[in-house]
């Protein structure tokens, strides 16, 4: 910025009105102000951009366009630069989108005006006359490629998006061309670092596009070896380089850092791919965000992902949940609380400069990217205030790169595949010139940006293989975080299977998630040094069977969880995107010192809200004992067992749609046998449904009725077409019975839903007669007095099952053996029984109130009846004074209460380790 305040300062002082024709006047005027900020004539069309005015329909000229970027217009001396201003704006609505700038300049050759088309509604332009142009060159660095940018913004989400497509066109034309497919990686890696470079001021602004248009033939056939001698020319030191080089090539600096050292072969292009790549060079690639950018260029080699480009790809906000409370918080704090000390302040930039951070599944260094970004931001604030309070200057505080407390070289990264792992180290360079340029526009010193130092620190490898030891050494200092793979424990691999074999030895569990080997390499590679790791995963870890498989080994061996996102959707904003439904978790050694911090959301897609935690964090991600709630075959209280309703394994013969049941009961002998039958839609939506149920069948009946008779040689007919193998062949000779279930109850029972949406207030069930039939969507409990029924329909058991159980996505799925057999409910006396029984009652009663509605209905949120909501608080009551609980309960309270009785009723058999199995012992096939 200095060299730039020093021609800004030359432009206003030689600047003479000159008398003759103003129209060229304004050209030299144009031409000289951006020539102050490195901008050429390639770039921005003079008296070139013919539009039509959005007002009158009528067509004008531009006076100068640098597309995306700046409109400039110009007035004569002393005339209103307001209206000047409007005459403008009038011209960009006749603009295409990709061309409309963000800035509008206005000048009278004495003064200057300028609009930021993004500024706040009501935020007035600047305006200044030329004379201070020296001291106002900042309010015009947006030219040579400074200035704020509003990360993770939707302008810059659109910016990064449209320069994604941008590449992934070239990709293919590359691809088509029969290129070289690693060449072509590295080929699209040097494009990308020189399309940046063109407007990011790591050289004068537009000398790569001004190659392409004056060194290169319009047909693209020199295309290929101009290149290939340009990127060899970047990769050399000026003293390695020839000494007759073309005056243009000549012009670009030696940029090191591994981008361009790799020898290619040359490709050939044509008319077609020499214009995508001229076209890609006119795009403003100062705009995007490399945490994005890099996510949407990694997809540009997959076919089905360039069609979906900008659906996919790790948030800014998401990476946000994890760098946020892991450590970042904590530092801005640590900023504030010292803000008038500098030598507080002094000893955070210590501090921060002896961390160091690791992403084991990079990928394209979404979360580096971003973490270095914040690091360097905040160590800018600091040595600002550092300014403030002592006096000293950027000159008498650093000079280098080493002076930084904040390097890239304390980032470090391991991804399994090498194209990923160059867009990485690609996009640290990229940021970190950022850093450097915001660090010079507000200091006027910043290390030079050129040349490059290699990135050695990311490492491409199998994580849950190689020694993390080999890529940073394991300190208290280390800070561990990243997005694994998504992959279930009914999903993983054969290879994957055997990683988290080898990565949890004894304690491998077959529930275990892709992701926890993660976990369990990170705990391990800490060990009692101390340090932190974060992960994004699948709810699924914090669910049912897999909590004890990871946390207890966690627990035990003294990491806690410091803090934790509970479910909460990882999407892009694309409409046609499918959400993950994920959690974070964050661990550090067990320590009294430092509260851990929990955040909730009210829906899968809303704002993160933090919830008091007053003990600890648990594997379920709620404020209570550190439990493990293990699958049980009997229920832990004195309860009834649930089982799965009965299968009808008929092909659709022993089941009755409306016309089928007319037809039935038009046959007497068929009526007698009819009944109310409940699949899953039948239990919710009250949709109505019936089945044959033969289980007393006269044979007669059979004879003599055609309808019972074609049904059930319909069904013995299907069975018999089955798979020997398979349960219906297996029943084909008894084709009028259901499946048998011994389970099924023989009074009344509550039918339970086995998946309810996660927004119900209340877990919804049916409590019906034995008459009707429960089909195996559903669970069934014999209930002959209505306790089962009641405690189902209670809060607490819905905060358990929340808690405790299975998930579908967000939907909550309920478990026999994991969610009723654990509810801990403790013994009741006859009192306590009899209330419960009671608000059961009511509630049943208050349904019956409208026997029109469906349980849907009954329970949809916004529209649930008074004297059903008024019935649950009385069974509400009387469960929660069983429980032990007094006053208003809440659902963090329930839970505290419930953990505890699920603790005090266990054994300390069923409380231990599983079994240690034993280590296999290595063969040549596995090692």
């Amino acid at each position: 910025m200095n060299e730039i305040r020093s021609r800004a300062a030359r432009f206003a002082r030689d600047w003479k009105d000159e008398p003759g024709d103003e129209r060229q006047q304004a050209q030299s005027f144009v031409r000289d102000l951006l020539g102050v900020y490195g901008i050429t004539e390639t770039r921005a069309a003079f008296y070139e951009k013919r539009v039509k005015r959005s007002s009158t329909g009528s067509r004008g000229y531009i006076d100068a366009l640098i597309p995306g970027l700046a409109l400039i217009e110009m007035k004569s001396a002393g005339k209103d630069l307001a209206t000047a201003e409007q005459q403008a704006l009038d011209y960009i609505d006749g603009l295409p989108d990709p061309e409309v700038p963000r800035w509008v300049i206005t000048s009278d050759f004495r003064r200057l005006r300028l609009l930021d088309l993004r500024s706040e509604i009501g935020q007035a332009p600047m305006e200044f006359a030329l004379d201070e142009l020296r001291d106002r060159a900042d309010d015009l660095a947006f030219l040579a490629g400074y200035g704020e940018r509003a990360f993770g913004s939707k302008t810059q989400e659109a910016a990064s998006i449209r320069a994604a497509k941008l590449m992934a066109s070239l990709y293919e034309a590359l691809e088509g061309s029969g290129y070289d497919d690693h060449e072509a990686s590295v080929f699209l890696v040097r494009t990308l670092f020189a399309l940046y470079a063109d407007d990011g001021g790591l050289w004068d602004r537009d000398l790569f596009l001004e190659f392409l248009e004056t060194r290169t033939a319009e047909d693209g056939s020199d295309l290929g070896p101009q290149l290939s001698l340009l990127y060899q020319v970047m990769g050399s030191a000026p003293s390695r380089r020839q000494r007759n080089l073309d005056e243009l090539i000549a012009r670009f600096p030696y940029v090191n850092g591994g981008v361009f050292e790799e020898p290619l072969s040359i490709p050939s292009f044509d008319t077609a791919m020499r214009k995508r790549l001229t076209d890609a060079a006119m795009f403003n690639w100062s705009a995007i965000s490399p945490a994005i950018f890099g996510s949407l260029f990694q997809a540009v080699k997959d076919k089905t992902a360039r069609r979906e480009l900008g659906e996919h790809y790790t948030t800014e906000t998401n990476i946000m949940k994890v760098i946020g409370p892991m450590f970042l918080d904590e530092l801005r704090q640590r900023f504030t609380d010292g803000y008038h000390d500098s030598k507080t302040l002094k000893k955070l930039r210590a501090d921060m400069g002896r961390m160091k951070f690791l992403d084991p599944a990079c990928g394209c260094g979404n979360f580096l990217v971003v973490g270095y970004r914040q690091m360097r931001a905040l160590d800018l604030e600091v040595l600002l205030r550092i300014q403030e309070l002592s006096g000293e200057t950027a000159r008498t505080m650093f000079f280098t790169e080493e002076h930084l407390a904040v390097r890239l070289s304390s980032f470090h990264g391991i991804e399994i595949e090498e194209w990923p792992a160059q867009i990485a180290a690609t996009a640290l360079h990229l940021v970190e010139h950022q850093a450097n340029q915001a660090m010079e526009l507000a200091l006027g010193a910043a290390p030079d940006p050129l040349p490059l130092d290699k990135i050695k620190s990311i490492v491409v490898g199998n994580a849950l293989q190689i020694e993390w030891s080999e890529v940073v050494e394991p300190s208290a200092d280390l800070y561990i975080m990243g997005n694994p793979p998504f992959v279930g424990h009914k999903t993983k691999a054969a290879a994957q299977r055997d990683d988290l074999r080898a990565v949890w030895g004894t304690y491998f569990d077959g529930y275990l998630d892709y992701v926890t080997g993660w976990f369990k390499k990170a705990a391990d590679f800490l060990g009692d040094r101390g340090g932190h790791f974060a992960f994004v995963s699948t709810n699924s870890i914090v669910q049912g069977q897999p909590v004890p498989a990871l946390f207890r080994p966690l627990f035990d061996s003294g990491w806690r969880i410091a803090f934790a996102h509970r479910t909460f959707a990882w999407t892009s904003e694309a409409p046609s995107a499918a959400a993950v439904h994920c959690v974070v978790t964050g661990f550090d050694r067990a320590t009294k010192a430092k509260p851990a911090v929990l955040f909730d959301y009210d829906a899968p897609r809303g704002e993160p809200h933090r919830v008091p935690v007053t003990d600890q964090i648990n594997g379920y991600l709620h404020d209570a004992p550190s439990v493990y709630v293990n699958a049980r075959e009997k229920p832990l209280a004195d309860l009834p067992i649930a089982s799965y309703g009965t299968m009808p394994v008929d092909g659709g013969f022993l089941l009755l749609d409306e016309a089928a049941h007319a037809e039935a009961m038009a046959d007497e002998r068929a009526a007698a046998y009819v009944r109310p039958f409940l699949g899953a839609k039948e239990l919710i939506q009250g949709k109505s449904r019936w089945c044959l149920w033969l289980e007393d069948l006269n044979p007669a009946d059979l004879r003599q009725s055609p309808f019972l008779r074609e049904r059930v040689e319909g069904c013995r007919d299907w069975r018999s077409a089955q798979t020997p193998s398979g349960d219906a062949y297996k029943l084909r000779l008894t084709p009028h019975l259901f499946r048998p279930n011994s389970k099924r109850p023989t009074s009344d029972y509550v039918c339970v839903p086995a998946h309810v949406s996660e927004s119900r207030m209340f877990f919804p069930s049916a409590y019906v007669g034995p008459e009707t039939i429960s089909g195996n969507a559903n669970f069934t409990i014999a209930d002959p007095d209505g306790l089962a029924f009641a405690l189902l329909s209670s809060s607490a058991f819905l905060a358990w099952q929340k808690a405790v159980g299975g998930r579908i996505k967000s939907d909550l799925r309920f478990s026999s053996t994991l969610t009723w057999n654990t509810f801990p409910l403790p013994p009741l006396d006859d009192a306590q029984r009899s209330a419960v029984i009671a608000g059961g009652q009511a509630v049943l009663d208050a349904r019956a109130l409208h026997p029109e509605r469906s349980l849907a209905d009954h329970y949809n949120g916004l529209a649930m009846t008074p004297d059903l909501l008024r019935a649950h608080r009385q069974l509400d009551a009387a469960v929660d004074k069983a429980l032990g609980l007094r006053g208003a309960a809440t659902a963090e309270g329930r839970l505290r209460t419930l953990f505890t009785c699920y603790r005090d009723l266990v054994t300390a058999d069923e409380l231990a380790l599983p079994t240690k199995k034993p280590r296999r012992r290595a063969t040549k096939a596995s090692v």
